[in-house]
């Protein structure tokens, strides 16, 4: 698709395709992380010219590869890490194809685009990672945090390392970063001496590489969040006077900052489980709506040893009704007289 040719109306346009990077028809999926390539690694061997070695086949030319996430900032959804990778010669054809910075795009476009990289499998791969809301949050709230950045870090060393396992020579990548650009580039490149990296902000809208995977997150998330049961099944909402609202509106943009997100949240805490997966614990505005509308929990920090159990307590007994910790969490108490 050039820049000359993308359509007007967005109405006209119908997905030709399924996106299998969407596990639509598995929802236990939908609650945890998982990768999709497009290239398999069986594939690939059943294609090496010499089946007999090639746990790692190599894949004729030089290639060159870029990263880039959507949903970095949401309370709602997962985010998701896309790489796209090319032979470095069809880089220019990438360009002519017309990608762009996702954000800049419209949902269609996006849609359209993603399309163009499927149907052109024979010079365009791609996959990703879908970081599930649950697994971000267990992380973030681990005694000791593992915090988003090294999340994204390491998703992202793992899909390089995927590509090559797969037998691509990857010569060239380029990394919209997470952090501080010129420690993660060192990091990559201590990591893979043979590419050449480069780490830098606003990635997607400089490479088309980037820009073509920013594009494979972007409508990969869109559609994850609409294949969602809870929201699926409500898809559309109908107000008193009578307008119908689509389900992707009724939660707003999934930031905190949006009033709709935060009315969507209040609206549907659990005053016990609090959430489904598809919301991130750890966020400030989840903990806020969950410290005013859920249960109170009192967590016991130390547990009391063996022989305090057992045991009077002084101090919180009133006189004369001093009990031991055991009877009181058996409701035991004296009978005198039967």
């Amino acid at each position: 698709m050039s820049q000359d040719s993308k359509p007007q109306d967005a109405a006209l346009h119908t997905p030709t395709v399924s996106f299998p990077s969407v596990k639509r028809n598995d929802p236990d999926a939908l609650a945890r992380s998982y990768t999709f390539h497009s290239v398999d690694l069986i594939e690939v061997a059943s294609s090496a010219k010499d089946k007999g070695k090639a746990r790692k086949p190599a894949i004729e030319g030089k290639w060159m590869l870029g990263v880039d996430e959507a949903g970095r900032g949401p309370v709602l959804g997962p985010q998701v890490y896309g790489i796209a990778f090319c032979r470095v010669e069809y880089s220019e054809e990438l360009r002519s194809h017309g990608f762009a910075d996702s954000k800049t795009l419209k949902d269609f476009e996006r849609e359209q685009l993603l399309e163009v990289i499927i149907n052109d499998a024979k010079n365009v791969h791609y996959a990703c990672t879908v970081m599930s809301a649950h697994d971000i949050s267990r992380g973030m709230l681990r005694r000791t945090p593992y915090n988003l950045n090294a999340q994204s870090h390491d998703v992202t060393i793992k899909l390089i390392k995927d590509v090559i396992d797969r037998g691509y020579n990857i010569t060239q990548a380029f990394i919209d970063t997470v952090g501080i650009a010129a420690d993660y580039q060192r990091k990559l490149e201590h990591l893979f001496p043979a590419v050449t990296f480069v780490v830098t902000s606003k990635a997607d809208a400089i490479y088309p590489i980037v820009s073509a995977a920013s594009i494979v997150a972007k409508v990969t998330r869109d559609h994850f969040l609409e294949a969602w049961p809870i929201l699926s099944s409500a898809s559309v909402q109908v107000h008193d006077d009578g307008e119908v609202e689509e389900a992707r509106n009724v939660f707003g943009s999934g930031y905190p900052s949006d009033p709709k997100t935060v009315a969507w949240l209040e609206q549907n805490v659990h005053p016990v489980f609090g959430y489904p997966n598809i919301v991130r614990f750890s966020w400030q505005t989840v903990k806020t709506i969950l410290d005013k509308k859920a249960a109170k929990v009192q967590w016991v920090d130390e547990p009391a040893t063996i022989q305090k159990y057992f045991s009077v307590d002084a101090e919180t007994d009133a006189p004369g009704q001093k009990q031991y910790g055991a009877w009181k969490d058996f409701g035991l108490s004296s009978v005198s007289a039967f």
